[in-house]
């Protein structure tokens, strides 16, 4: 009886191992790595991106290439390279999403694949998310939509650079940390500090309640140069993409004001079709941006968790994977 007593917890570990998470910046084969490492341990990938959830917006948000396929019990699926995807396509670029219901949306996902005996790899660059999830986050205010269209207006009214300066000032840290171009979450910041009388990077400070063994973080680790580069690389490849796609949806479905807009690439790509800039310009704009995003999640990844990194080498998703292997043990 001892020697069963002591052996119980063993055997929740090996039924519940460590949950992975692959993270870091844009374009640094994140799909490409979990996608590998879901097959040779026999996972499915829980997207941890913000604009790869939205449906319509796909040549700007390295949305895996896949089909929509059904599976026992009449669901559907979503399926790249052979490797069902969770939280893929499931809002319309009007819907909001934040972290807390990312993290319900995600806990449901972890729980379903969990269930069928297959191991969850989470994906994705989004920090704040993925912190919500493996770690918590304090709680905040519910959305007061009367301060929310206040601020719209104002920003509308003002331009979205002047709302950024408002949360400069009473919010310098979260200023920081939100580009002015992301109105959703500039909005969110002020109207917690109007809810609240606080910061709401004060409230940042998240809260662990995780059970079990504590998440692995694993990231590739490029050069400054080469990641810069890949980033290039791949603006050049989607930008005309993203033009087609807004000249489509825009306005015949959407105004482009919705959240999912907001997604890097499509700003400019609104500005050029309403003739403010030259494609040339777009695509230079879409460069910067994605250039200085890329170096802000770099930053918090750095700071916030401790991340594995795997050098990226020659960009070989199978040596990838040989030592994400070795660092999950």
């Amino acid at each position: 009886m001892p020697e069963a007593a002591e052996s119980a917890p063993l055997a929740e570990e090996v039924l519940n191992p460590p949950l992975i998470a692959i993270v870091g910046p844009t374009a640094s084969g994140k799909s490409a790595l979990g996608i590998e490492l879901a097959r040779r341990l026999g996972g499915e990938i829980v997207s941890a991106d913000s604009r790869q959830m939205y449906r319509h917006l796909d040549a700007g948000t390295a949305k895996p290439r896949g089909a929509w396929e059904e599976s026992s019990g009449a669901e559907r699926r979503f399926v790249a390279e052979g490797v069902p995807h969770h939280l893929v396509d499931i809002l319309e670029p009007s819907e909001a999403i934040d972290a807390g219901r990312f993290a319900s949306l995600a806990k449901g996902a972890v729980a379903q694949i969990e269930s069928r005996g297959k191991r969850p790899i989470l994906v994705g660059g989004t920090g704040l998310y993925l912190r919500a999830l493996l770690e918590g986050l304090d709680p905040l205010p519910k959305r007061d939509e009367r301060i929310r269209e206040r601020l719209a207006e104002m920003a509308d009214a003002n331009g979205r650079h002047w709302l950024h300066e408002e949360l400069e000032r009473v919010d310098p840290e979260a200023a920081k940390r939100i580009p002015a171009n992301n109105l959703q979450r500039v909005v969110r910041a002020l109207e917690v500090y109007e809810l609240t009388g606080k910061p709401i990077s004060s409230q940042w400070t998240g809260k662990p309640e995780a059970s079990g063994p504590a998440p692995i973080y694993l990231g590739i680790a490029w050069p400054r140069a080469g990641l810069e580069e890949r980033i290039r690389d791949r603006c050049e490849d989607m930008f005309p993409g993203i033009l087609d796609e807004v000249r489509r949806l825009v306005p015949a479905r959407f105004t482009g004001r919705e959240p999912g807009f907001q997604s890097l690439g499509y700003p400019e790509a609104l500005r050029c079709i309403a003739g403010e800039s030259t494609q040339a310009q777009g695509l230079a704009s879409m460069i910067r941006s994605t250039v200085a995003y890329a170096k802000r999640q770099a930053t918090w990844f750095k700071r916030q968790v401790s991340v594995r990194w795997i050098e990226a080498g020659d960009g070989d998703p199978d040596a990838w994977a040989d030592a994400a292997l070795e660092l999950v043990g």
